[in-house]
């Protein structure tokens, strides 16, 4: 049997091989860029095959396919839909801007499938019918970051911010140096630390759910250039509320096709909020890292847990592997927002031209960010041990702890008190007995440092500040 078999399309004939679904404008796709070997990933699949299933109910309920027709095409979609062909999609991200082809790819493997079952479908006439390429790729950049965020992420971040939760209400009797500048400070408790981190977490998640509400209007019904030739004008939102049927997520026409078809502002926006939480993510990880440092010429303040060996020369050496991880993601995710940046400012008239490029740094960007704020919950935060005599040792050794004494012995005299404390290596307390004239109880009760990690004045008259 020959390996490949004859297509054809608007401009002629194509070898295709023969186990291939798609047809010659696949195939001409494939040939045209051999570029990075990178694809669209499954999560776009996923949501091309819905709104073509999507497209072919509501053409059935407006009277444009019949029922056989919508049937094969809606079955064929949802086996796309659910993974079933992935191997079926070869494009490379890098290629025409539209997405053209890979909308295409869609139409034509839907196709290729409804026929297979004894329909008689055509990729333009029938599985594309009511749209273009122009409209339904940034449909399928927002349903699938909307349908990834709300099912991966949303969920990732909040098992992330409940893990911290419960370490800070866990760790919130146990005080510790604070630092600002990496220098030593004013004593917190780690729960204090730790629910500065939840906030962060709680904030992103706020962000990026607010986000999602532009991300779930659709261009779908603006067809060539945002005008809704040859669509039904009740296509865009038949094909909305179709979807909501199989998602549960309340998807909607957009009020304005131009925007949806010409920008990707709501997909720029919400890659801003994904590199918001990047940068959240990376403070976390590097506190952790420091925190970790060690475990003997560093801080020593925790134990993250041992997960595997660190050097391939130093016996014994564990590392920080998931917080460095974390901190990569990060990375990767704040170059991702910059090249979405870029291609959200490539709309030229009446259609943006980087939307492959949106959709596959997008999607990265969700799909590792959910990752990585699991392993970081599960693997580095519930896990992580304080080491509470270091710990002690180093607070009690702290000389900025003199700063509680301001309102009772002044600045002056507070100052020259820790100038002494540090230049002796001597606990502040100590020095204090011998620098203020206040008795041994009257400073174990002013630098007392869980009192301290309550902020207000803990001291009686006098002057300074």
């Amino acid at each position: 049997m020959s390996q490949f078999r004859i297509e054809h399309d608007s401009m002629g004939e194509l070898k295709v091989p023969t186990k291939a679904l798609y047809g010659a404008q696949t195939q001409r796709a494939v040939d045209n860029f051999p570029i990075s070997g990178l694809h669209l990933p499954r999560s776009f699949i996923r949501a091309l095959g819905l709104i073509k299933a999507a497209a072919a109910d509501a053409n059935l309920a407006l009277g444009y396919l019949k029922k056989t027709q919508a049937t094969a095409i809606r079955r064929a979609a949802l086996a796309v839909a659910e993974g079933e062909h992935d191997e079926q999609f070869p494009i490379d991200v890098f290629q025409t801007g539209s997405g053209t082809s890979t909308n295409m790819n869609a139409n034509e493997v839907i196709a290729h499938l409804a026929n297979k079952a004894g329909g008689r479908i055509h990729p333009n006439d029938h599985v594309n019918y009511g749209q273009s390429s122009n409209d339904v790729i940034p449909t399928a950049i927002h349903v699938s970051a909307t349908l990834t965020t709300s099912e991966q992420l949303l969920p990732a971040l909040k098992h992330l911010k409940r893990t911290i939760d419960r370490r800070a209400r866990e760790l919130r009797n146990v005080p510790k140096t604070g630092r600002t500048h990496l220098m030593d400070a004013m004593p917190v408790t780690f729960g204090q630390e730790l629910s500065g981190w939840a906030a962060q977490i709680g904030t992103a998640i706020e962000r990026i759910d607010d986000s999602l509400k532009r991300m779930r209007r659709l261009p779908l019904g603006g067809t060539a250039v945002g005008t809704g030739i040859n669509a039904d004008p009740r296509f865009g939102a038949a094909v909305a509320r179709e979807l909501k049927k199989l998602t549960g997520i309340r998807f909607e026409s957009a009020e304005n096709y131009f925007e949806g078809m010409a920008a990707q502002d709501a997909a720029v926006e919400l890659s801003g909020q994904l590199k918001t939480l990047a940068v959240a993510l990376m403070k976390i990880a590097n506190d952790l890292r420091w925190m970790n440092s060690g475990p003997l010429a560093g801080l020593g303040e925790i134990e993250l847990p041992a997960l595997q060996p660190g050097s391939s020369i130093m016996p014994g050496k564990v590392n920080p592997v998931i917080p460095e991880a974390t901190a990569m993601v990060a990375a990767q995710v704040i170059g991702n927002d910059a090249a979405i940046t870029i291609a959200g400012q490539s709309g030229n008239f009446q259609l943006n031209v980087m939307l492959p490029l949106v959709a596959y740094n997008l999607l990265e960007s969700i799909g590792i960010l959910s990752n990585v704020s699991v392993l970081l919950a599960d693997k580095a935060i519930a896990g992580f041990k304080v080491n509470t005599a270091r710990v002690k040792e180093a607070l009690d050794k702290n000389p900025i702890l003199v700063t509680a004494l301001n309102p009772v012995i002044g600045y002056e005299k507070g100052a020259a008190t820790a100038k002494q404390a540090y230049k002796e290596k001597r606990p502040i307390l100590d020095v204090a007995l011998e620098t203020t004239g206040l008795s041994k109880s009257e400073l174990q009760k002013l630098l007392d440092p869980m009192t301290l990690t309550r902020g207000g004045i803990h001291g009686g008259g006098g002057g300074g500040g």
